[in-house]
């Protein structure tokens, strides 16, 4: 039994499973050994459900808004310049720092041949700076695009904006999750969980807006969002 959150991470990342699954055990890990913080987490998604995600974003059928923002290598990059090639799952993530995230992209690299083969490709944005999402990808060895969404400007343009709350700021802040270092500035905001597929003609083909960031779309689905073209 894992002894650290370390380990619970490591555990839930050799599992062989469902990406939902991994979630879960590294959830129910977390719980056993620090049930203070899992309460905090539970009172902050217990808020966010006034957000009434299914309101959020671009629906099904809709255009996903273009975005202008800068990869790993500060390359800047269009929504529009990847859907000339075909359908493109986009992925919105916390951080390096976010087990949950680090579980969920490493899903999307176990996937991202698929995807290709599909004609598509696989972006995650982040509220971070070039540096961090540089050593998200190197510590997860993601064969996709990072985009660095800093102020989250674009995540906010789509309501999938949060400020985190006093609450779990202490949290962060006695941890030694440094939002204010990552993100550059000191507003503690983090983007919804999220996962939209847009088809080539950059329509929502899919979309699953979770206010419990513990909640990811399932590579199945993304799968057959992307053949859908």
């Amino acid at each position: 039994m894992p002894k650290t959150r370390a380990e619970a991470f490591a555990d839930a990342a050799a599992l062989d499973g469902s990406i939902d699954e991994r979630l879960a055990a590294y959830a129910e890990n977390a719980k056993r050994l620090r049930p203070d913080i899992h309460d905090a987490y539970m009172r902050l998604v217990t808020r966010l459900e006034a957000l009434r995600v299914a309101e959020i974003g671009p629906k099904v059928g809709e255009p996903m808004p273009d975005f202008i923002l800068p990869d790993q290598q500060g390359h800047l990059v269009t929504l529009e310049s990847l859907c000339r090639n075909g359908p493109v799952v986009v992925s919105f993530n916390r951080g390096h720092w976010c087990p949950y995230c680090q579980l969920e992209l490493r899903a999307l690299a176990a996937a991202n041949d698929d995807v290709r083969r599909l004609g598509g490709q696989i972006v995650s944005i982040v509220p971070e700076r070039a540096q961090f999402s540089k050593k998200l990808a190197a510590a997860n060895s993601l064969p996709f695009t990072i985009l660095s969404d800093v102020d989250l400007s674009y995540a906010l343009s789509l309501g999938l904006v949060y400020w985190v709350g006093a609450e779990i700021k202490s949290i962060y802040d006695a941890v030694g999750i440094d939002l204010a270092n990552y993100h550059g500035n000191g507003n503690y905001f983090l983007p919804v969980a999220a996962t939209f597929v847009t088809g080539a003609d950059g329509t929502v083909v899919d979309r699953l807006v979770d206010h419990d960031y513990r909640h990811r779309m399932s590579i199945e689905r993304m799968l057959a969002a992307v053949g859908r073209k």
